[in-house]
């Protein structure tokens, strides 16, 4: 019996389409992948069950974040600290009147004073000058009549002025001393300090103008200032600073427990923020920006961008 030959039929029924798909065609309709995209979804499927690949991605990622702290470390030790300050003259003088350890010997003759301020509103030379016109009203009268003095007791009568002068003295002395007055003396001192300081009664001698506006427009006169000033930027962010400094150094002496003063502290510390920010735009960092900041010892991070304490 001859072998049966298999061939399509010609009457088959009509599809539509006269063209004949070959069976290789199916090959060149989807052509195989040489490379794969790094972050695709046949990538990540591939980095899941090869653990080289696992590996390199770990590092990658570990690298990523090391160099992203580093640069984060960086930036927030250019920008400095939003609270504490420079060591700067100013702000040692501050710390010596808040601190009541420094003040002890502050009027001593023998050692020098670490401060001037003394309490009560009194000055160190109208102290002295009161000092010396009491000596010479208690000083004791001479005998006019010469023939009948006494000279062994006009010494002891001068010996013991001068000793109760020296208690007198001494007396006086502590009372005014800030070692002896509480913590509301001490910023009161501290505030005056800051007014004299920084009040533009006195800065307006020495510091010049901030430049001219590129439009000048005419504005009414001012008021003359009658008075220290008290209200100017300058001087309620130097007050501020006091503020921040004793209540910052009350928290490293007692902790965190505190939360009371640590909310204060934040309070203030935005506060000076603002009118840090108000200034700088108002004086267009100009010679009164420079001598505050100067003055005060305060980090950029104290007016630039986002303070979290």
């Amino acid at each position: 019996m001859p072998p049966r030959i298999s061939f399509s039929s010609p009457f088959k029924a009509f599809t539509g389409s006269s063209h004949v798909q070959s069976p290789l065609s199916a090959f060149s309709l989807q052509p195989c992948k040489t490379t794969i995209r790094a972050g695709s979804f046949e990538a990540r499927e591939r980095r899941k069950h090869d653990p080289f690949l696992m590996a390199l991605s770990r590092q990658r990622k570990a690298a990523n974040l090391s160099r992203q702290q580093t640069l984060r470390e960086e930036r927030e030790a250019a920008l400095g600290d939003p609270v504490k300050s420079k060591p700067t003259p100013f702000i040692q003088s501050i710390q010596a009147i808040q601190n009541p350890q420094s003040t002890q010997n502050e009027l001593s003759t023998e050692g020098g004073a670490p401060s001037d301020a003394l309490n009560y509103f009194v000055s160190r030379p109208e102290l002295q000058d009161a000092l010396e016109y009491s000596k010479e009203l208690t000083s004791p009268v001479e005998n006019p009549v010469r023939e009948t003095a006494d000279p062994q007791l006009e010494k002891e009568a001068a010996e013991r002025h001068l000793q109760e002068h020296r208690n007198a003295q001494e007396a006086i002395k502590r009372i005014v001393s800030l070692s002896n007055g509480n913590s509301k003396d001490r910023l009161r001192v501290v505030i005056q300090k800051c007014i004299e300081t920084f009040g533009r009664h006195n800065t307006d001698k020495f510091l010049p103008p901030k430049p001219a506006a590129a439009v000048q427009s005419s504005h009414p006169e001012k008021t003359p200032r009658a008075g220290p000033d008290t209200g100017s930027p300058e001087v309620q962010v130097a007050i501020l600073t006091a503020k921040i400094l004793n209540l910052s150094r009350h928290l490293e002496t007692i902790g965190k427990r505190d939360k009371h003063n640590k909310r204060n502290l934040r309070l203030l510390v935005h506060k000076r923020q603002k009118l840090l920010k108000y200034l700088r735009r108002k004086e267009r960092g100009g010679p009164r920006w420079q001598n505050l900041m100067e003055t005060l010892g305060l980090f950029d991070a104290a007016w630039k961008g986002e303070i979290s304490l």
